[in-house]
Order: structure tokens, then sequence, then C-alpha cells
């Protein structure tokens, strides 16, 4: 089993910056990539970024590329994301997941272990 805790969500103003951690423990996260997703009110949750092992490509949906950025301390068992430029439209429930194997992936279908959250609220 493995845990994720997310942190860092919180209020921010249109046009603000955050950044989320997730740490991960109870098992190693060798040879795992992650992710980050989000879900909105309403809305089905939908993919953000995924980082590889150990980190060295990322992907990004298309509406957060240039404005985000998905990264990962091995060391610590950390996983990030640093959100800049933040839209009321970014505003929804973060969440971090793990998945086998070291590439990166847009699928939450293919994450085996997933955090509670962090919301993210973005207005003025």
């Amino acid at each position: 089993q493995e845990q994720l805790v997310e942190s860092g969500g919180g209020l921010v103003q249109p046009g603000g910056s955050l950044t989320l951690s997730c740490v991960a423990s109870g098992r190693t996260s060798v040879n795992r990539a992650m992710g980050w997703f989000r879900q909105a009110p309403g809305a089905v949750r939908e993919f953000v970024a995924s980082i590889s092992w150990p980190g060295r490509k990322t992907i990004y949906t298309s509406s957060v590329k240039s404005r985000f950025t998905i990264s990962r301390d091995n060391v610590k068992n950390t996983l990030y994301l640093q959100m800049t430029d933040l839209k009321p439209e970014d505003a929804a429930v973060y969440y971090c997941a793990s998945r086998s194997g070291d590439v990166t992936s847009g699928h939450d279908a293919e994450y085996d272990f997933w955090g509670q959250g962090t919301r993210v609220t973005v207005s003025s």
C-alpha cells in the first residue's frame, strides 16, 4: 500500500500562484510514475500533469501547459505542482496519484494509488 497526502491548496486571486505538494509513504516510489488530476464541482476528474520515474519526462494537459510545472524530489518522496497565472477555471480539488511503471500517463485508470485531494479556489 502507498499513502499519498496532498497539501498546499487554498484561496488565490486570478493571476496568482500556488504550489501543491504530495508526500508518498508506505512503499517505495522507485519505478513509479506520478500524476496530478483535478475535479471541479459537477465535472469529471481530468488529467493535469504526469511525471516519469525518476523525473526526466513530463506531460501536461494543454490548458495548463506553460503555466503549471510538475516535479518530484525522490529523496523526499514528494511530488510538486507549481501553478502560476491561475484562472477561475483552474479551481478544483487536486489529487495526486501514482502508478506502477516508470512512464507518464494521462489516463486515471492507469493509476492505482490516490491521495485525498486538496482544494484550490481561484477567486477575487
